[in-house]
């Protein structure tokens, strides 16, 4: 029944001229990314009102109904009332549950502001928490399919804003030859969330490899350089 009262809920916040734009913005063409998908035209914002208002109810049955969706609002949706069952519980199993249950459904988690919103709260948080069990970020980063790469990578801003900064690093070298434009600017904000807090590091990391390094991945990495820093950077392309 909670999954009706959602979906009803969002469907009655349709808006056909947004959902036009957003299948645009989100690539949805034959050929493209984000091919197939089908969007509502639903602000995020009032899917996290929605989100708030379920998630203490809402079954992982229904929620797996929600991601087997084709509606890209179902998705977010029910992996933002994922983030907040995770983030409003403090037992561990549960916990545990959540993150499985996250990673069983990496399939339908297959846009970008799907991964971004998400996967820092849930996964990023868990092995955080859990490092042991960090080999799956180095399965990820491996993976044919382009969300599980980026998985990987975001999965790291948790470490990032505790200062630890490895995982990011080494993901980030392993990235460094990826073809597809979303890794190369989901690396380099990652890196410049990096350089936030440690700047000699991201230094250090540029002089090694900025010469080598895709140039929107660079200049994703450099944005909050000084214009003359980040000609510097931008001339060893």
């Amino acid at each position: 029944m909670t999954y009706q009262k959602i979906t009803l809920d969002l469907n009655k916040l349709a808006n056909p001229t947004k959902a036009t734009i957003l299948s645009g913005f989100f690539k949805t063409g034959k050929g493209q990314y984000g091919e197939g998908d089908k969007f509502l035209g639903i602000t995020v914002p009032e899917q996290r009102k929605i989100a708030k208002k379920y998630y203490k109810e809402v079954s992982f049955e229904d929620l797996q109904k929600m991601l087997e969706s084709k509606i890209h609002e179902y998705r977010l949706t029910a992996l933002l009332i994922l983030v907040y069952k995770y983030d409003k519980t403090k037992d561990k199993k549960l916990k545990k549950e959540i993150y499985n249950f996250y990673i069983k459904n990496l399939q339908y988690i297959n846009n970008w502001d799907l991964v971004d919103v998400t996967t820092p709260n849930i996964v990023g948080d868990y092995l955080l928490n859990n490092p042991k069990e960090k080999k799956i970020l180095y399965k990820l980063v491996k993976s044919k399919n382009l969300w599980e790469r980026r998985v990987a990578i975001l999965a790291t801003f948790r470490f990032i804003k505790e200062k630890q900064f490895e995982d990011t690093l080494t993901i980030s070298k392993i990235l460094l030859n990826d073809k597809h434009d979303l890794i190369h600017k989901a690396v380099g904000w990652m890196l410049r969330e990096m350089g936030k807090r440690d700047i000699k590091l991201l230094i250090k990391f540029l002089d090694k490899y900025a010469a080598t390094m895709p140039r929107t991945m660079l200049r994703y990495a450099i944005e909050k350089f000084g214009e003359e820093t980040r000609k510097y950077y931008l001339k060893k392309k």
